[in-house]
């Protein structure tokens, strides 16, 4: 049997706060200064300097995750998909191996982003892109970017 502990400290929650008209989202990261994603010309600078990985590394940590603006999201994406492009395939390893577990999901993101809009001979490495940062993330990487809400 239970004991009457004459206790109503439960009634001091507000019930009407979890209605889901007043639902919200919990980041409000776009409210304090709305992300214009990574500078093109920083990492082209990189680039002609023969510092991939870290044109890579600039691309992912800046990438625009929580823009609503589809310009600047698809203007990461041109960015990121040409730095992709530009390793080779025998750098790719090291490149992933430099990345922490949250830059090799930013980067498992850009790689699906990728495979939406394929051009001229990017499938392919795309797909080596792919195996390596399975092989690096596992199937949590993957099941992270399909089940997150803030896309590439």
């Amino acid at each position: 049997m239970s004991i009457n502990t004459s206790s109503n400290a439960f009634r001091k929650i507000d019930v009407d706060q979890y209605n889901e008209d007043n639902f919200g989202d919990e980041d409000q990261g776009e409210l304090q200064s709305p992300p214009v994603g990574p500078d093109e010309s920083e990492v082209t600078a990189l680039l002609n300097q023969g510092k991939a990985i870290d044109a890579l590394k600039t691309v992912l940590r800046n990438a625009p995750l929580a823009s609503k603006n589809p310009q600047v999201k698809d203007n990461a994406v041109n960015l990121t998909m040409k730095v992709l492009l530009f390793i080779k395939g025998s750098q790719i390893e090291e490149a992933v191996n430099a990345l922490d577990r949250d830059l090799v999901d930013v980067l498992m993101k850009y790689i699906y982003r990728g495979f939406e809009t394929p051009s001229e001979g990017s499938s392919g490495h795309l797909l080596l892109w792919h195996e390596r940062v399975y092989a690096v993330g596992g199937v949590g990487s993957i099941v992270r970017v399909l089940t997150d809400s803030k896309k590439a």
